[in-house]
């Protein structure tokens, strides 16, 4: 995806959207973010880019750790919760089914 700050005219490339500042997930809006690469991020709220790099290899509409995260540590997307960590994920790793679960049963 590419898209235009309001800062200049130039154009950038996002491997990663954030929606909310205190989300603490990305969701990859490219095909597929390989292990160890660099990506750059977009936060959709103040229209900042952040930088990342993969720990894992992750497919389009799947999240990535933003920062460490600990067991029972609530997952931020959109701003809102949208889960518990069950599994310990640290930065750059794939945020999936494996290691969150949904806190409503």
């Amino acid at each position: 995806m590419k898209f235009q700050t309001n800062k200049s005219t130039q154009i950038m490339a996002t491997d990663i959207i954030i929606h909310n500042e205190k989300d603490n997930v990305g969701v990859v809006v490219i095909n597929k973010i390989d292990p160890k690469q660099d990506c750059s991020c977009w936060i959709m709220e103040n229209d900042k880019t952040v930088k990342i790099q993969s720990a894992d290899e992750i497919n389009l509409g799947h999240k990535i750790a933003m920062v460490d995260l600990n067991e029972d540590d609530t997952i931020l997307k959109y701003g809102h919760d949208i889960g518990k960590v069950v599994k310990s994920i640290k930065k750059g790793e794939h945020v999936h089914v494996h290691n969150v679960k949904t806190k409503k049963w």
